[in-house]
């Protein structure tokens, strides 16, 4: 048998093995975030029972899930909130306070609906909408960048923190 012939015959193999030892020589999380703006462009924040401070909704992408799959699951399972137009992608971040593998996709909402406020449970505590300016004093400060970067022409830092 030829090496051409050995390459293409064994080229699936070859793949599979490649990803697997990828998966653990180069692992690497992804989350998302949405910056949800109301008609006063006040942002939606949530705040967690297993985690310090305000954040903007969001979470990890689950295995076989898209990011935009992710984005809607974890609006409404935060906030009760459903897209109703398109997010628009304001940028991917590197998250090193969480692990030197971690980055988050964060979107910004314009176009959504809310049936009423969340009751708080044992994932989120508390919500709510506020302007930039009377964000809670524990709002985090990545999330704070996040939202100067949108609402005010802040620069851009790919680092979260």
């Amino acid at each position: 048998m030829t090496d051409k012939r050995l390459r293409v015959r064994f080229e699936p193999l070859t793949r599979r093995i490649f990803h697997f030892y990828s998966r653990f020589a180069r692992p690497m999380t992804l989350g998302t975030r949405a910056l949800v703006l109301d008609a006063e462009n006040r942002v939606f924040l949530v705040k967690h029972s297993y985690v310090a401070g305000w954040h903007l909704p969001g979470g990890g992408v689950e295995s076989g899930e898209t990011i935009l799959d992710s984005l809607k699951r974890e609006l409404i399972e935060e906030g009760r909130i459903e897209l109703t137009g398109a997010p628009r992608l304001h940028g991917i971040f590197y998250n090193r306070r969480v692990s030197r593998r971690d980055h988050v996709a964060v979107y910004v909402i314009r176009e959504w609906r809310q049936d009423r406020m969340p009751q708080p449970n044992h994932e989120i505590v508390a919500c709510g909408f506020y302007a930039a300016a009377d964000l809670p004093a524990d709002t985090t400060p990545g999330t704070r960048r996040r939202i100067a970067e949108v609402l005010q022409n802040a620069p851009i830092i790919e680092d979260w923190s």
